[in-house]
């Protein structure tokens, strides 16, 4: 679906680029070996995990699973809560075309991906495996904080809330 067509796009041709809370999910993919899943953003020309907005009639998994797919190629299964992403100060963003937006993302992890790394170029340029001390250093802060977040549930099994 092109942005244009998306509920995002369509709400965007009535209020402009002033800013609106937009619900969504955000998903740490994670390999066997512990490596991350990150995409270089068209947008941003910065690494960050895959997610996005929901769509009308999606519930938060769904969204999870189809922006996983749309922006990697990999289909993920039974992707897993562990926190909420939603401080105005760290999930407000200006894109580069103006557009603002203050996230609440539900942060999912998910294992095993299956399929081929496959992507949309006008989103994402590039797809990468990366261990969590090897991570990019132009990585986008949302999606730091979100992994941070996730190495913290790992250790204590409380969910987040960043």
């Amino acid at each position: 679906m092109s942005f244009a067509d998306s509920y995002l796009g369509q709400l965007r041709k009535v209020v402009g680029s002033r800013i609106i809370l937009v619900p969504g999910a955000r998903t740490v993919v994670h390999d066997r070996h512990g490596k991350v899943l990150l995409e270089l953003r068209k947008d941003f020309r910065r690494w960050g995990l895959p997610g996005g907005h929901g769509e009308i009639g999606d519930d938060v998994t769904a969204t999870a699973i189809r922006e996983v797919f749309e922006e990697t190629g990999y289909k993920i299964t039974k992707p897993v809560p562990f926190g909420i992403a939603s401080d105005p100060t760290k999930e407000t963003t200006t894109f580069p075309n103006g557009d603002v937006t203050q996230s609440v993302a539900i942060l999912f992890y998910a294992r095993k991906p299956k399929g081929q790394a496959k992507f949309d170029p006008s989103e994402t340029l590039e797809i990468g495996w990366f261990a969590p001390r090897e991570l990019p250093k132009d990585i986008m802060p949302n999606s730091l904080r979100t992994l941070k977040a996730y190495w913290r549930f790992r250790k204590t099994g409380k969910f987040q809330m960043i």
